[in-house]
């Protein structure tokens, strides 16, 4: 999955390429591709540097943070990615993070590494809080029945532990 740079001698080449779900692997704990990645870009060279812009489509498999089931999360983003050689990266320990460094990636060795572009991608589109349907009901706190579902009889009596002591004043007063 290795993008190699020596074969682009033009001032602006196109890749289209179609990765099977198995090839990429992906973050077990995040995310997991479940349908062929179709990854598309025009390369853009100025001696040695290059920047990609275009997009990635497939579906990754989430978990619902509330209810636990995974659901289908269709992806279709652009990007516009520079990449510069990795002798051009600096050095610096203490260094302001610029606006600039947040599309730029380094490259070693003459190739680019697309699977780290795409999950870097998968990554910037998956949700924080990935949820199956807006309104997920989750699972009950004290059986763990899923709410979505089916109901449950349980009656929440949850009290906060750290009013136990002025419960107790209570109790006694009366």
């Amino acid at each position: 999955m290795l993008l190699d740079l020596t074969r682009y001698r033009q001032p602006v080449g196109h890749v289209g390429r179609v990765f099977q779900p198995s090839e990429l692997g992906g973050d077990e704990q995040a995310y997991r591709v479940v349908v062929p990645v179709e990854l598309a870009f025009d390369i853009h060279k100025d001696k040695d540097r290059f920047r990609l812009v275009g997009g990635l489509r497939t579906e990754l498999e989430l978990s619902c943070s509330r209810c636990l089931e995974p659901y289908r999360f269709p992806v279709d983003v652009q990007f516009d990615q520079r990449y510069l050689p990795a002798s051009e990266a600096s050095t610096e320990v203490d260094r302001e993070v610029e606006e600039d460094d947040l599309e730029t990636s380094y490259y070693r060795d003459d190739q680019i590494d697309l699977a780290e572009l795409m999950r870097e991608q998968f990554y910037l589109t998956v949700p924080m809080k990935p949820l199956c349907v807006e309104g997920c009901k989750g699972l009950c706190p004290m059986c763990g029945t899923n709410l979505n579902a089916n109901t449950c009889t349980c009656t929440p009596a949850w009290e906060d532990p750290r009013l136990a002591a002025l419960k107790a004043l209570q109790r006694r007063d009366t």
